[in-house]
């Protein structure tokens, strides 16, 4: 069933903060599911979930289980490229690449009543998925990913204070952002931050999300 119009202004309303992306090729032994109820219960409230090597079988199975306790807890939920299983597993949204289908097409698929948001990495990529109208941007990399070897060029925090008068968009930066970096990255216009392994490796997930959470609220003068 779709979402309502109050539950989709709800979603629209988390986009900003805290995204964690439970990806499980970056901490194996830690089960996805136990990370986002821990993290949901520390106070974060937008989940992606990320596997770019499973079968679809096995990516359906491990998205429908995140799905369901995502619901349950009132958080939102976002299917990493694919649009197929987003809508199998009734998400809230899909997350594109600059390879994944296009925005145009991905909206069609998708539907009005459902998020899109689009990774992006230089000015033109951000102008042009401003033009098609997603629901926000993820930026980066900030600085170098952990939990990617085939990243694009890292940009900097210079980079993201270049780009931020370009969008209306909310911005989510992303790329080897830990607990530190918070108050520099939104400081440079960002409106939130994706992490992945500094929350999927953390030794104690539920004082990570949390102290991610409170930098996070903490008011920033955003740069201009």
């Amino acid at each position: 069933m779709n979402p309502t119009s109050k539950e989709n202004n709800r979603d629209r309303a988390v986009l900003s903060g805290l995204y964690v992306i439970l990806d499980p090729s970056v901490c194996p032994d830690r089960p996805l599911l136990d990370v986002l109820r821990v993290a949901a219960s520390a106070g974060a409230r937008l989940f992606q979930y990320r596997n770019k090597t499973a079968s679809m079988k096995v990516a359906y199975a491990e998205a429908l289980s995140l799905r369901n306790a995502a619901r349950d807890l009132g958080v939102c939920f976002i299917v990493n490229d694919r649009c197929d299983l987003a809508l199998a597993v009734d998400a809230d949204g899909v997350h594109l690449g600059q390879g994944d289908l296009p925005l145009d097409l991905a909206r069609k698929v998708m539907g009005s009543d459902k998020l899109i948001g689009i990774s992006t990495h230089h000015a033109e990529q951000v102008q042009v998925a401003t033009a098609g109208g997603p629901d926000y941007l993820g930026f980066g990399p900030i600085f170098k990913p952990a939990s990617k070897l085939d990243h694009d060029p890292v940009v900097g925090i210079a980079g993201l204070k270049a780009i931020r008068s370009l969008t209306p968009l909310p911005i989510f930066a992303i790329g080897g952002i830990a607990l530190d970096h918070v108050s520099e990255v939104i400081g440079a216009g960002a409106n939130g931050v994706a992490v992945i392994s500094a929350i999927l490796k953390a030794p104690d997930i539920r004082q990570t999300v949390s102290d991610f959470v409170a930098r996070l609220s903490t008011p920033t003068s955003t740069a201009s």
